[in-house]
């Protein structure tokens, strides 16, 4: 059986004992160690609470050929839960004395006691303060910029001209969050990103949606008969389809990386025959006229964003929270449907379930007496459900998912986007 334990690089904070003062005082020294997670009924009331939250955040699959030890009769761990299948003890705080006054300084007047340690301690503010920085998948006037600014008001955007390098830069602290799309509900998931999300290291601690308004732009003084060709990102175009063929269009229409960079592109090369799906907002930067305002074929149209940050939050219950996974298995269909019932008897509702092939072992051999051997795809698959993985119902599914699995990972347990819906401009 496999089990989920805590990176071994999370740091071990320490107070060194102050010099001699005017009162005894106690320093806070927290000594914690990889087999000391604990799991109450409630969750998020103790600093052991976050240990193992952020423990079963950074889910490090490894394997575990040892049983673990039977616990003593009358020990006192009754309340402790088996999260993917690993029991564990509680986390000790290590209370170390400091030296008592000298005589000569019993006369000063008295200090207050050491201020206990705290999460705040632990979880500093992003660049001490500093604005916060925020790279996204394009160049200004993207949709995606505008998903971060909505996810992070007063950030200082940064463009990446790929997934990956967006990926990276938070990776290597060049930026402190990426935006990233992960689905929209005219062209479905960007399955990029979802393979891009098991290669790297990066933790879901957030989502937004944002209404995407699609606008046809072209150059100051062209006209709609003069377009021979309009360019934009493919999901884009698949967007506006049907509206273009209405506008009577009969125009080539090209593929590039983003809706803001088909704008750039024209403004930059002087096309006039050329028109591009962007946002209103690329029209005012690059200096580009509306032929078209609202050329979407459903004005329902909507980008969901994550939000990607190199440590995981503090899981809470005192607001909506959605946890996304991803797991593999290599013993048929039965499997999945055991693994999807672990949630179905725990009442936690599933948002979304996607299929991606596995890149490192995409085919299974099964032997055939009568046909030979048949091939089949491996799969991982990812699934987003409706709680948060400080309620215990969330910790036992996943203990009984461990278990048809072999291998399983949580991209991030984080509140859902509750903003009103907003239809885009022209509904």
């Amino acid at each position: 059986m496999q089990a989920l334990l805590p990176p071994s690089n999370l740091l071990k904070p320490y107070i060194p004992p102050p010099s001699r003062v005017g009162s005894t005082r106690l320093g806070v020294q927290c000594a914690y160690r990889a087999d000391s997670l604990n799991f109450h009924s409630s969750v998020g009331s103790s600093r052991s609470d976050w240990q193992s939250s952020c423990a079963i955040l950074a889910s490090n699959v490894v394997s575990s050929s040892k049983e673990q030890p039977a616990e003593k009769p009358g020990s006192s761990n009754d309340h402790v839960a088996a999260v993917n299948g690993h029991k564990s003890s509680s986390v000790d705080l290590d209370l170390v004395p400091i030296d008592k006054l000298s005589p000569t300084d019993v006369d000063k007047p008295a200090s207050p006691p050491a201020k206990a340690l705290t999460i705040t301690d632990l979880s500093p503010a992003p660049m001490h303060g500093a604005q916060l920085r925020v790279a996204y998948q394009g160049v200004p006037g993207a949709y995606s910029e505008a998903a971060a600014g909505k996810a992070y008001p007063n950030c200082e955007a940064i463009p990446c001209d790929q997934f990956e390098v967006a990926f990276q830069a938070v990776e290597l602290w060049i930026a402190d969050r990426a935006v990233l799309p992960i689905e929209n509900s005219l062209g479905g998931s960007i399955h990029r990103n979802y393979d891009l999300l098991l290669r790297h290291r990066l933790h879901i601690v957030g989502e937004v949606q944002l209404p995407v308004h699609h606008c046809l732009l072209a150059l100051p003084g062209v006209r709609k008969d003069y377009l021979t060709r309009v360019i934009s990102h493919p999901q884009a175009l698949a967007q506006c389809e049907l509206t273009l063929t209405k506008l009577g269009l009969n125009v080539a229409r090209e593929a590039v990386d983003d809706t803001a960079g088909a704008a750039e592109f024209i403004a930059a090369n002087n096309l006039r025959d050329t028109a591009a799906i962007a946002s209103a907002r690329a029209a005012d930067l690059y200096g580009l006229n509306i032929l078209a305002d609202g050329i979407q074929d459903d004005s329902s149209n909507v980008t969901r964003f994550v939000m990607l940050a190199r440590e995981p939050i503090i899981p809470r219950t005192d607001r909506p929270f959605k946890t996304s996974i991803v797991f593999a298995h290599d013993k048929g269909t039965s499997v999945l449907f055991k693994v999807l019932s672990a949630f179905a008897f725990r009442n936690i509702s599933l948002t979304k379930i996607e299929s991606r092939p596995h890149r490192n072992r995409p085919i299974r051999l099964v032997s055939d007496s009568n046909e030979g051997t048949a091939k089949h795809f491996e799969y991982l698959f990812y699934v987003d459900f409706d709680a948060s993985m400080a309620e215990v119902r969330a910790q036992n599914a996943l203990a009984e998912v461990q278990e048809f699995t072999s291998f399983l990972r949580v991209l991030g347990s984080y509140p859902m986007d509750m903003t009103p819906w907003c239809p885009s401009r022209g509904d």
